[in-house]
């Protein structure tokens, strides 16, 4: 069994996640999201699917991504 750095739950299904040679052990996917996913620099919301990235900022969606940069050509990723 290995401990969750998020929750600290010692799970015997616990799971590990390597990203950017740093590796993660969690016990949920929601743990996993909370601790990994990018934030949407507009609204704040943590993006868990396809974001977009403009000039080096990350964002839940187009929209988002418009409302920092205006008419920039941005389009979602899906």
């Amino acid at each position: 069994m290995a401990v969750c750095e998020v929750c600290g739950n010692d799970y015997e299904l616990s799971f590990e996640v390597v990203a950017q040679g740093a590796r993660h052990t969690f016990d949920s996917f929601e743990c996993a999201i909370h601790r990994m996913a990018p934030i949407c620099e507009h609204c704040g919301v943590k993006v868990v699917g396809h974001g977009v990235v403009v000039e080096g900022h990350f964002y839940c969606c187009a929209h988002c991504a418009r409302q920092e940069h205006g008419d920039a050509p941005v389009r979602d990723s899906a």
